[in-house]
């Protein structure tokens, strides 16, 4: 975390309310740039899904203005928010932007140095572009699911994650706007920049697709190394049925696993493919004999890699956790107190400094008056519908 936002100065129009375009300007927004949600007005008949109150870190830090896009007024509106704003997300199907007037022709002509962010499944080319889908099926395309473990029919478990729409989308999508921007601080020029998820999941599978296209290898479950293929990085169960995940890679991690676990035999054989079965049972049968918690407290400061596998309560009270401010409480306008995730990641703002706000109550007079639009003509605007 930081005292001097990373991203101050910098403005947000988000046109998503789901998805990775949303959980990308979460981030942005705990970066310190100034995020403005861009909705419809309550009685466009394209009115999004609404997320709970809770989720997005209830919006902390950023303000809602509402548009109806497809009336002259609310288009106006928009474009004039965008020739001062320095980045459009959105996650519209491709073409649709063009088709409402706001694609990146129309944005570069109101403001050159423009960064837009279009977030899509599939990207907005190829032969997929135009589908639909979630994180599941951009996992399914990229290999990711292939590649997992089993569940008790067989078929892929499904992840315990939105790992697609965050690492894959929304965390990409933070990437390419901060080096966007960084090359428009030496060439004034701005950029579209077309995230696909499918395209973002596949960069995080590149180890598993290299290997295939280097030695012509298929991966699969427990073909590689971090896959569990090895006894030495798996997941055993503890006497209370808790469980335990370890990584010893290294060699003298390795070394120091089977010592602790009282299987000093296996030291010398550790990528030996005909000692995996027996190692895994003795490491298993091992385990078995004392609680998560008691190997946990064992084995992880004692240079093994091994965890204890948390559930959500238990990680919101982890002491690792706490001790890093991970979470912070905070109170709805409507629903009250609540308690979220801070800002955790390098270099964010501490979340504590920022409001939740209830985005009921818009902020599209206060919004639109920062870029001189004058209340008479916001005025007007309203009584027609074009802003709410």
């Amino acid at each position: 975390m930081t005292d001097r936002p990373l991203l101050e100065g910098i403005t947000v129009l988000d046109l998503a309310s789901v998805g990775p375009a949303v959980r990308a300007t979460r981030w942005l927004a705990d970066w310190g740039a100034a995020v403005v949600k861009v909705g419809p007005v309550p009685a466009d008949d394209n009115l999004q899904v609404a997320p709970p109150a809770y989720a997005y870190g209830a919006h902390r830090g950023m303000r809602r203005v509402m548009l109806n896009l497809k009336s002259d007024a609310g288009l106006d509106a928009f474009l004039r928010l965008a020739a001062t704003a320095d980045v459009v997300v959105e996650s519209f199907r491709p073409e649709v932007i063009d088709r409402l007037g706001i694609g990146y022709d129309a944005l570069r002509a109101a403001n050159p140095g423009i960064v837009l962010c279009s977030t899509t499944g599939f990207g907005q080319t190829g032969p997929r572009a135009a589908w639909a889908g979630h994180d599941i099926n951009y996992l399914a395309v990229s290999g990711y699911l292939h590649c997992s473990g089993r569940d008790e029919r067989g078929a892929p478990a499904l992840a315990g994650a939105t790992i697609a729409d965050s690492a894959g989308g929304g965390l990409q999508a933070v990437a390419a706007i901060c080096a966007a921007l960084t090359a428009r601080a030496t060439t004034g020029e701005g950029a579209h920049l077309d995230v696909s998820i499918a395209d973002g999941v596949l960069s995080l599978m590149s180890l598993a697709v290299d290997e295939y296209l280097a030695e012509g290898v298929e991966p699969g479950p427990r073909h590689g190394l971090l896959t569990g293929r090895y006894a030495w990085y798996d997941l055993y169960e503890a006497s209370d049925r808790g469980w335990l995940a370890v990584g010893a890679i290294e060699p003298r991690f390795f070394a120091n696993l089977c010592r602790a676990l009282g299987c000093g035999q296996w030291v010398e054989r550790q990528y030996d493919d005909d000692a995996v079965d027996a190692m895994r049972a003795d490491f298993a049968a091992s385990f078995a004999t004392r609680t998560r918690d008691d190997w946990a407290a064992e084995l992880g400061p004692a240079d093994t890699c091994v965890s204890a596998v948390l559930d959500i309560p238990e990680v919101v009270a982890d002491e690792q956790f706490g001790a890093r401010g991970a979470f912070v409480d905070a109170v709805h306008p409507t629903t009250g107190a609540l308690r979220q995730v801070a800002a955790p990641l390098a270099g964010q703002v501490d979340a504590t400094t920022l409001a939740v706000p209830d985005f009921a109550d818009p902020h599209t007079d206060e919004v639109l008056a920062e870029v001189g639009i004058d209340a008479g003509t916001i005025a007007a605007w309203r009584a027609e519908g074009a802003i709410a």
